[in-house]
């Protein structure tokens, strides 16, 4: 089986907390908890996890000569990782049929990138 990051992406503008009520997002909640069930009854489950506001990030940049620590996010945009799901899957296919249900869940957009193959010592 081969593991894949089902990122979540979502967009500032889009889903501004200061727009949407808690009892907003209570059913997006039960949705991806309903979704998180399935895939770990399905066995396909190996981590998920939802990330805090873009605010609360910090950028290291240590390819210098000094490391730089920069509060906020790597990229300013309006587009953000707000969460994430690595899961096991046969194929791309497979991945996607997850990827699909995910989105749905979340109401966001999900994107799928396969892990690299371990280096064969």
């Amino acid at each position: 089986m081969t593991q894949y990051l089902l990122s979540v992406h979502g967009n500032v503008d889009e889903d501004a907390a200061e727009t949407r009520s808690m009892e907003d997002f209570q059913p997006i909640f039960e949705a991806v908890e309903r979704f998180n069930e399935r895939l770990r009854t399905e066995g396909a489950w190996v981590f998920a996890g939802g990330l805090q506001q873009i605010d609360q990030a910090t950028t290291v940049d240590n390819t210098g000569d000094a490391p730089v620590v920069t509060d906020g996010p790597y990229v300013e945009s309006k587009e953000y990782l707000g969460g994430f799901w690595v899961i096991e899957a046969a194929d791309h296919d497979a991945a996607l049929a997850w990827a699909i249900e995910g989105s749905k869940a979340c109401q966001g957009k999900v994107e799928i990138r396969p892990f690299q193959d371990e280096p064969e010592a």
